[in-house]
Parts: structure tokens; sequence; C-alpha cells
């Protein structure tokens, strides 16, 4: 990155017009809006320019019924802990994930005393979160991810839950006409949260344009190609006027979500060849029934079926959007060829180059289970839809309760030898001179943004990074350090989050949620 440089207002409305800005941002989430502002943190002269194709932010993935809302930090995700053929359950992708998210706590809280940031309140609530089984063998694996996490630092005040009576006073909605003769057990946290990202994003936002970033609604960018010398130049067409102008930068960030693969194909970039990606879309069952919702206040996640992938895991959720609670049970698979909810019928086909054809094939083969699940999910009726929420809510009655369609995630699919893979989780692509970047995939996603994001800056600044290091150190205390091997300044960094973002309220259980190692 060189100096600064202004933008340029030059040009007609003919289409002629060349602007140039130092960092252009593609796409207003949660993704774009957290770069920019860590951006804006290290190098405060740098242009940024933010370029989103729809009316407003955080529309598309980062929408808060769009997504999950979990605050993803493996407390309840029963996906993230394996359990092996000999009984034993893997605890390292839960570490990993939970380790992602305390960095974005660091961040958050670091954001709201700079002023970054304002009302926690506004995005981020305290929430318990509960892992809920039934039937012996899954009882006794529950059992065991409670052994196996309830002494690492990073799981503090986890509980193990299997008596009938205490089950009903947590969880009375879940309890009403329950048959208990079925072993039920739960592992409860209750410094869980939930997090409504669609907020968090428009604060972000909102904060750069105040700080001189250029914001741009209804504008969608269309090619964007290399330059002899370096710089990126960027088509950016306006919905509103018809004007396509030209953006000259030194930096480009794919934040696009499911619409990232197209733009970084366009690129030409060889880091991206072989890469596909395979759209799901979801539905949720709403409810905001006032009485129902008073009955439940907790994020409780089972155990996905058996050869069903880790995105179909069922939950039933405490949602507090716009300071309202609600209850989200799903999600239901569905299928569209869009990358995007507001995207085309012929993205998936367009995706399709020569260069990754073969990965997608392979896919195609080997994911068999995930075919037969998306088949099953779409045959599914209203009546089947109410029968599977039974499962967590005996006594649900689908009046009670509207369909809404979430939104579409892109899974990943990775070259591996002649065919692919496909991948469940967020992967970072860049060029190798650090010129442009982007994020493909879903789940964790959103909740791990801050250290995708510090991944990007390490990444594509190589040669300012360690100058920019004290300064972030001073925003994430514990970067470059695994909190689960330091229990001292996991406790220090923990209490003090706690206390930033106000989530040391009493829960709905009438517990204090936990601020050190233990409760």
């Amino acid at each position: 990155m060189g100096e600064h440089d202004q933008n340029s207002q030059s040009g007609t409305k003919s289409g002629s017009k060349v602007e140039r800005t130092d960092v252009v941002l593609i796409g207003a989430g949660i993704m774009s809006a957290t770069l920019g502002t860590l951006l804006r943190q290290v190098e405060p002269t740098w242009s940024i320019s933010v370029f989103e194709r729809l009316d407003a932010a955080a529309a598309e993935s980062s929408d808060p019924w769009n997504n999950a809302g979990t605050g993803h930090s493996a407390l309840c995700e029963l996906n993230y802990t394996p359990q092996g053929k000999d009984g034993s359950v893997d605890i390292s992708k839960a570490l990993n994930v939970n380790e992602q998210f305390q960095v974005s706590r660091q961040w958050w809280s670091h954001a709201l005393e700079a002023g970054v940031l304002a009302d926690p309140k506004n995005f981020i609530n305290p929430i318990p979160h509960v892992s809920f089984v039934h039937g012996e063998d899954n009882v006794k694996y529950l059992r065991a991810r409670y052994d196996a996490l309830s002494g690492n630092p990073l799981f503090p005040g986890m509980e193990y839950i299997d008596d009938e009576t205490e089950f009903a006073r947590r969880l009375p909605l879940m309890a009403k006409g329950r048959d208990f003769s079925d072993p039920i057990a739960l592992n409860w946290s209750d410094g869980g949260t939930d997090v409504d990202f669609g907020a968090l994003t428009k604060q972000l936002l909102n904060h750069l344009a105040v700080e001189g970033a250029s914001v741009n609604f209804g504008h969608e960018v269309r090619d964007l190609s290399k330059n002899s010398d370096g710089t990126w130049t960027v088509k950016v067409y306006n919905g509103r006027t018809g004007v396509t102008r030209k953006i000259v930068t030194k930096f480009v960030f794919v934040g696009a979500g499911g619409g990232a693969l197209h733009l970084l194909q366009k690129s030409g970039i060889a880091e991206v060849k072989g890469f596909g990606g395979f759209p799901v879309s979801g539905e949720w069952l709403r409810c905001t029934t006032p009485d129902l919702v008073e009955q439940h206040s907790a994020k409780v996640y089972g155990k996905a079926s058996v050869g069903a992938p880790p995105m179909s895991v069922p939950h039933l959720d405490t949602r507090v959007i716009g300071g309202k609670p609600g209850l989200l049970f799903g999600p239901y698979a569905g299928w569209s060829p869009k990358f995007l909810k507001q995207g085309k019928m012929t993205d998936l086909v367009n995706s399709v180059k020569p260069n990754n054809l073969f990965s997608m094939l392979g896919v195609g083969v080997t994911e068999m289970a995930l075919t037969k699940y998306l088949v099953t999910e779409l045959l599914q009726s209203e009546t089947d839809r109410v029968e599977t929420l039974r499962e967590f809510m005996p006594s649900a009655q689908g009046k009670d309760f509207e369909l809404v369609t979430a939104g579409q995630r892109v899974q990943v699919i990775r070259r591996k030898g002649r065919g692919g893979v496909l991948e469940f989780g967020t992967a970072v692509i860049n060029a190798g001179d650090g010129t442009i970047a982007g994020l493909l995939g879903a789940s964790p996603g959103a909740s791990t943004a801050v250290p995708a994001m510090l991944d990007v800056l390490k990444r594509c600044f190589s040669d300012r990074y360690s100058s920019w290091e004290p300064t972030l150190k001073d925003m994430v205390p514990s970067l470059g350090t695994k909190l689960a091997e330091n229990p001292r300044l996991f406790d220090e960094i923990w209490s003090h989050t706690t206390r930033v973002l106000q989530l040391d309220t009493t829960s709905a259980t009438g517990r204090q949620v936990a601020h050190s190692g233990t409760v």
C-alpha cells in the first residue's frame, strides 16, 4: 500500500469517470464493516470506499433473520465436538472456534471503549447456550462431551443436567408434554450470547462514514481487473442512475457473501482456481407470541440426524432483534441455484469453470448423503416441519409459528486430488501479492469476523503488519496467545469484556452469568 490518495471526483456522467481510493470493500456486511474499521484504526489516512448492490447494509447473510445469531463459541454446537469410534470426544475444533470468538469479544469491547460502537445492547445480549440430546447413547455422548470440556478454561461453569425436574425448571417450553421415559441430558453454559450482526454491521459502517469513508448503496461491482502497476480497476454500476463508474484502487476485499466466488473468479487470480460453491437455502419457524416466548430463554442446539450435514443441526433459539425477543426453530434446508437470497437463478451454472469442473463433479459423486438430505427436506410438508419441532417442543402447535426464509449459504468446494471436497466453514482467499482478498463459506462466519479479518491483514499487508501489531494488541490483548493455555489471562479478559459488553446480568434461570473460571 502506498501513500494516501484522496477520492477523485473527476469525470462526467457518460461513464468516463475515474476515481482513486486506497481500499475498495465489496459488500456492506459484517466482514467488510469489520475490515474497514480495522484498517481505519491502523491506517487512519487511507481512503476507503464501500460498494453494496442492495439499498441497505447487512441485507444478506448478516441480516439477523438470515442467520442463527448464535455468537458461535462452541458452547452448544455439537458438530464442533465429534465422537470417535472409541467413545472419546474430540474438542480441538471447539477450542479453535471459542478462541476465535474471544478475539471478536475483545475487539468489540475495545470498539465500545473507543467510541466506534455505541450501545452493546443494540447488538449483543446474554443468553444461555445449551446442548440437548435424548436417547441412552446420546446421553452417554453428552456426558463424555461435558467431561472433555468442563475442565477447560474456555468453558467456565458448564453444567451437565440429566434430571427431569431441573430440565423442566430451566426449559419449561421443552418440558411440557415430554415423555421423560426417553432419557434426556443437557450441557448448560450461562456465558453465551445472542448477537444481532445486522445491528453491529450498521454501527460499524456508520462510524466508517463519519470517519470519512465513502459508503455507497445501490452500487453493484460488475468487474475488476489488474493493472500493470499492481493496482485494480473496479467497475461499479449505479443501479439508480445507470452510470458505470471506474475505481482504481490499491487493495480490494471481496466480502460479498455468496457473490464473492463470482467476483474472485473475474479477478483471474490463480489462488481461486479449483474452488467452487454449493448453494443451500434454509427456512425457519418463527414465533413471536409473547406467552410462548416468555417460557423459553436459551439457545438450545441438538444433534444432526445421521447422514445430515453440520449446517442442519436443529436448534430452538431465543433471538433479540430490535430489542424484541422471539423464537426461531430450524433450520429446514431448501435448495436454490442462487448464490444470494436476492441473487440470480444462473449463479450456480455461471460459477462452473474449466478449472473447478472436476472439483464440482467430484463433490456430486461423494456427497450423496447431502443430496439425500436435501431431497428429504424439500419434500417436507408443514405438518412434517411441526413434527420435527416437537422433538424440542412436544406441545408445539403450527398456528403459533410462521415459516420464514433464511439466508442463502454457499458452501466451499475445494480441489482435492483430481476431484473436490465440500467444506463447512469459512475460507480466506488472497492473491500472492496481497492486493486482493475475499471470503468464501458460511458458519461460524460472522462470529469469527474479527479473527478472519485480522488474518486478511496479516496475509495482505505483511510489510506493514509488524508495525500494526502494538495497536492491534491494544485492541485484542490475547492476539498471538492461546487463552486455553493461559487461564489467568482468559479470566482477566473474560471479566473485562463481560463488563464492557454489559453481559454480566442475571440469566433467566436466576443464576449469575459466569465471569471467571468458575461459577
